[in-house]
């Protein structure tokens, strides 16, 4: 038994001249018919017929990141959306200063028309001859006119502050006394304007308080102090899912 020529003393085969050395460089290409071992590189091609396999990361969203959830562009509160920082809430010194200048407007509305309705009664009771037999009947009607009219004149003052608040609040978010102060109500969960519906609600709360002479509407006035939320939401705020904002 030899252990080689000396030619090839490690008795190593001998090497096809026609066949490239084995060893290092690239990767040998497989024979045809057998599959082909992974390699490191570039990708391989799947076989046909094989849904190409995904790769790591994140799963791509149509048209990029999906949006985060928020209240909708436009309108919104100043100072931020859903989310991010608080709105401006107002104070209720602003509040307060805005009710102020809406009772000095009305209540001039209403001097005038209470006037006309009781320098309308007076003429009835001048236009009586006290030397006349029917002058105490005059009189009598001359008060009834007066009665009717003050109810007519007291009906127009409640439609024309339901109107003025309801109204303003509803389509513009804010009355003549809240556009001077600098706030306005807003829906609490869009910041949107409140929209007639929720203006009448946040008025009726108002207006039954105000039945109790008085003081059920000055407690719905107060009540935003006692609101834990952040939001000074009165009484009629919550009702109304409204809440006073500064612009």
């Amino acid at each position: 038994m030899s252990f080689g020529s000396p030619n090839n003393p490690y008795g190593q085969q001998p090497q096809n001249p026609q066949q490239p050395p084995q060893g290092y460089g690239y990767p040998q290409q497989p024979p045809a018919g057998q599959p082909g071992q992974p390699s490191y590189g570039y990708p391989q091609q799947p076989p046909q017929g094989v849904p190409p396999q995904q790769g790591y990361g994140y799963p791509q969203q149509p048209g990029g990141y999906p949006q985060q959830p928020g209240y909708p562009q436009g309108g919104g509160y100043p100072g931020g959306y859903p989310g991010g920082p608080m709105p401006n809430v107002a104070s209720m010194g602003r509040r307060f200063g805005a009710r102020v200048i809406d009772w000095l407007i009305l209540g001039a509305v209403y001097s005038v028309l209470s006037f006309a309705g009781i320098a309308g009664a007076m003429n009835s009771v001048n236009d009586c001859d006290p030397n006349s037999a029917d002058y105490s009947t005059c009189v009598d009607n001359a008060g009834s006119d007066f009665a009717g009219k003050f109810f007519v004149v007291f009906g127009a003052l409640a439609v024309l502050g339901l109107l003025y608040e309801w109204m303003m609040i509803g389509l513009l978010g804010a009355t003549l006394g809240k556009m001077a102060v600098g706030v306005r109500v807003v829906k609490a969960d869009t910041g949107q304007k409140p929209g007639l519906g929720s203006s009448f609600i946040r008025y009726i709360i108002i207006a039954v308080g105000g039945f109790l002479c008085g003081i059920g509407q000055l407690l719905v006035f107060l009540s935003p102090f006692w609101d834990k939320s952040g939001r000074q939401q009165g009484w009629h705020d919550k009702a109304a899912s409204t809440m006073v904002i500064q612009n």
